[in-house]
């Protein structure tokens, strides 16, 4: 069955409770939901010893957190307050690189710790 491989996103993202009768929107929630996903997993396989942790977990310990965000002129700046973390994102390289962004204008991601 097709929903056996999407049992991880319905797990965390809640693809079970989705409520709209219309396929498109059903379609398109599947998508961002494998979408998410995917980041999740690309981020986990960065961070050593979270190789193989659930979208879950990389949720939890690394993206929910509040943050400071600043924009320059075409420079967007995240900085993450400290936390637990911190030092595996630190060895990951995340405060080391800083991203263009080209459908948005090039502007530049910076990812900062305070």
């Amino acid at each position: 069955m097709v929903l056996n491989q999407h049992s991880p996103g319905m797990d965390f993202f809640h693809l079970d409770a989705l409520s709209s009768s219309v396929a498109l929107k059903v379609d398109f929630d599947v998508v961002l939901t494998e979408i998410a996903t995917g980041f999740c997993r690309l981020m986990a396989r960065q961070l050593t010893g979270y190789e193989t942790a659930e979208a879950r977990q990389i949720y939890r310990h690394f993206l929910d957190t509040p943050s400071q965000i600043e924009i320059g002129e075409h420079r967007v700046e995240v900085q993450l307050p400290k936390r637990a973390h911190d030092p595996l994102l630190i060895a990951a390289g995340v405060a080391q690189k800083e991203v263009t962004i080209s459908w948005w204008d090039n502007y530049h991601l910076a990812i900062t710790f305070a």
